[in-house]
């Protein structure tokens, strides 16, 4: 794992990260901002953009990931690190995940979200298994199931992730 950032920097991302939050409520977003940080140290801004693009997933943090990945030309952002005015939800952390960020910092937690009216809350329970009827999801095996994951082992010319 890359160098841990310095305290004072921890502290200037996150101080970007709350402004961008707030410059985005004036605009008429919602309260959320977020740096990705590559490990070339270029710095990769996203704020909510839910209700302006009418796309459920454009969440602050998932937009920093995207403008990353496409500045930097990679899917893969090893080494990057994640700053978030808030608590990622389960969707911006599997985002992360999936981008390969490093680590992640927020400063302030899902319950001052909840507060605001932002409370996913449920999410959590959600995949902490207690509360499985919010969104039930089932395997239905076809005789076709496997043929896409075929195709790609059969592909000499596939990129790897």
């Amino acid at each position: 794992m890359d160098a841990q950032p310095s305290a004072a920097d921890i502290q200037d991302f996150l101080g970007q990260a709350i402004n961008l939050a707030v410059q985005n409520v004036a605009d008429g977003g919602g309260p959320f901002g977020a740096l990705v940080v590559t490990a070339d140290g270029k710095r990769h801004f996203g704020v909510n953009r839910v209700t302006r693009d009418n796309d459920p997933t454009a969440h602050a943090e998932v937009v920093a990931i995207r403008t990353a990945a496409a500045e930097s030309a990679n899917f893969d952002l090893s080494g990057a690190v994640l700053y978030a005015s808030c608590e990622p939800c389960p969707l911006c952390l599997a985002a992360a995940l999936w981008a390969r960020i490093g680590r992640v910092y927020f400063a302030a937690d899902r319950h001052g979200a909840a507060a605001a009216g932002f409370d996913d809350a449920l999410f959590y329970e959600y995949f902490d298994g207690t509360r499985p009827e919010l969104m039930p999801v089932s395997q239905t095996d076809v005789p076709t199931s496997n043929v896409p994951f075929d195709a790609w082992r059969d592909n000499p010319d596939r990129t790897e992730y």
